[in-house]
């Protein structure tokens, strides 16, 4: 049975990392799992580090500022109202291409990996830094997430002036 979820404007539960933030809009817990939808603020210079989905496919509409999109050979820098999906299986990467803050949604289908925010932030919390760390493997794979460096990320934190990412 999905239940009603209802979050007023300027709320939801909050999970901080360094550079990008996560507000939780309405978990899949409220919807059999089917989907999640989440927040990002992006701080300038933030770039996410690149990744890949084997579960879920995420699609992001931006909401403020200019951010940009790399997924696969895909690239795209979008405005508010700008849309984007970004399919299980493709590395891909996203950052604050602006001079000011920026922020989106992100729609995950199925839902379940909002999780992995929260308890990412928890361990960076604990003190652990070091992203290669078991702690942060476990972590990914839990998620089935796999992080990667593409041939492309230099360039794309090179042409936006970014702070390379920390995984």
């Amino acid at each position: 049975m999905i239940d009603v979820s209802v979050t007023p404007p300027g709320q939801g539960e909050v999970a901080q990392l360094p550079g990008f933030g996560v507000v939780y809009k309405l978990h899949s817990r409220a919807n059999g799992g089917q989907v999640a939808i989440v927040e990002h603020p992006f701080d300038v210079g933030t770039i996410t580090a690149p990744h890949l989905h084997t579960r879920e496919d995420e699609h992001s509409i931006v909401l403020e500022g200019e951010i940009g999109f790399r997924s696969d050979d895909s690239e795209v820098v979008l405005g508010p109202g700008g849309y984007i999906t970004k399919p299980r299986g493709q590395m891909h990467a996203m950052w604050n291409a602006g001079s000011v803050p920026g922020r989106i949604i992100e729609v995950i289908t199925p839902g379940g990996f909002e999780d992995y925010f929260q308890d990412l932030s928890e361990l960076l919390l604990s003190g652990k830094t070091d992203h290669s760390g078991p702690e942060f493997t476990e972590l990914a794979e839990k998620y089935g997430l796999v992080y990667g460096k593409p041939d492309w990320l230099d360039d794309v934190v090179a042409r936006y002036g970014l702070n390379s990412p920390s995984h």
